[in-house]
């Protein structure tokens, strides 16, 4: 019997070509394997493509709520963003596609995987070390570093070669990335960064803010213990309400952000990223913490955040560090819970009102009227001791400017 190889399957035409190239270079019977972390209607079809192109089976898996549950929400908690802008919306499915990929090789008795991730990309860090974390022993075939293919034209030229004939078109596109939580875009005019994106060709889950309605819509958000649980009055799932705030979000041009990122290969990249219901749902959560967490557990978050989003980010989610940060996130969460009112207006996201059983916020210490819990006279001591360092410096200043005055 042939060995098999499982191939990371998009349908694109980039994965179509490794099929047949595979087989050719490898004498491997093709699994294709589709995880579905929510691209939508790109699932289409897959089935007879893959057939067509010689695979032997195709494999797709739904994890949208797995992915929500396991990745999107833990990196909410956490509040991880990378380099101040990045919501980590293709760098938190790359792992949950890996540990499928594993499952299936596992489940086939597959001795490799393969996926169509480019040399110069993140991607192929990202599930080459979540296969090495979680099957060691697989072996790991990357065709865009080895093969002498490189264009669309030599690609379908392949195919036709082949005798697979697809609807694949040599026209240039945005290279993009789509699941429940973003997409992405790269390529054409957004690899010049002095080029203004053209959003009238780009935008996919939404509208520019200037094409937003005119009149604003106020919602609500739930959480409990850092978890989202209802979205204006309504139970849902994590998925449910992620799915909702992107049909919302992008409904009043929220969420897309033009970024040029450090990649973990070394070289810059300019992109765009279409974000609405992530964008809501991390601002809600922020605004509800920042009402209960303390002053040194919210700053130490902070600085663990930005480690978390960096961890993520490289691929390093099936490792030591990332279950011990998320764990120290979950501590945090305990009493994250409460609710969150935003109103959505042209891309903006304006505040309404927050509640929580367990706020810190106290009207009687915060107000401008004097209340039982703090008498305006102690600040005179603590400002004292608070000041002390200060003044002793300046004391000491000017004691030695003096005797240099006196020489």
């Amino acid at each position: 019997m042939k060995e098999k190889v499982i191939l990371a399957y998009s349908g694109g035409l980039d994965t179509t070509v490794i099929i047949p190239w595979l087989k050719e270079n490898y004498n491997y019977d093709v699994v294709c394997c589709c995880i579905d972390v929510g691209q939508g209607n790109e699932l289409d079809g897959l089935d007879q493509r893959a057939k067509v192109s010689g695979a032997e089976k195709l494999y797709i898996l739904d994890v949208v709520d797995e992915f929500a549950d396991d990745y999107i929400v833990p990196c909410v908690q956490a509040g991880a963003v990378y380099e101040n802008k990045y919501l980590l919306g293709t760098s938190m499915a790359r792992p949950l596609i890996a540990k499928k990929l594993v499952e299936i090789a596992r489940k086939e008795g597959a001795t490799a995987i393969c996926h169509g991730a480019t040399g110069k990309g993140n991607d192929q860090v990202r599930f080459e070390l979540g296969i090495k974390a979680l099957a060691p022993d697989l072996k790991i075939i990357a065709p865009w570093r080895t093969w002498n293919i490189s264009s669309r034209e030599e690609e379908i030229k392949y195919c036709e070669d082949h005798d697979i004939y697809l609807p694949f078109s040599a026209d240039n596109s945005y290279s993009r990335d789509r699941n429940l939580w973003h997409i992405s875009h790269e390529g054409l005019e957004l690899e010049d960064p002095a080029q203004a994106p053209n959003y009238e060709h780009l935008l996919v889950l939404g509208v520019t803010p200037e094409k937003a309605p005119e009149e604003g819509e106020t919602i609500s958000l739930t959480f409990e213990k850092g978890v989202p649980k209802t979205l204006n009055g309504q139970a849902m799932s994590a998925a449910d309400i992620v799915r909702e705030l992107n049909r919302l979000g992008g409904k009043h041009g929220i969420g897309i952000i033009d970024i040029v990122e450090n990649r973990v290969v070394g070289m810059k990249s300019r992109g765009v990223y279409e974000t609405p219901g992530g964008t809501i749902l991390m601002e809600a959560h922020n605004q509800l913490e920042e009402l209960i967490l303390d002053k040194d557990t919210m700053a130490c978050k902070k600085e663990m955040a930005i480690k978390f989003a960096d961890i993520v980010y490289s691929g390093k989610w099936f490792t030591p560090l990332r279950e011990a940060i998320q764990a120290f996130m979950e501590k945090t969460q305990e009493n994250v819970t409460g609710e969150v009112k935003l109103k959505l207006y042209k891309g903006n996201i304006i505040k309404q009102g927050t509640v929580s059983p367990y706020s810190l916020y106290n009207e009687s210490i915060a107000s401008f009227t004097t209340g039982e819990l703090y008498n305006h006279h102690d600040a005179e001591g603590f400002i004292n001791l608070f000041g002390l360092s200060l003044k002793v410096r300046a004391m000491k200043q000017a004691e030695l400017d003096q005797k240099k005055e006196n020489k």
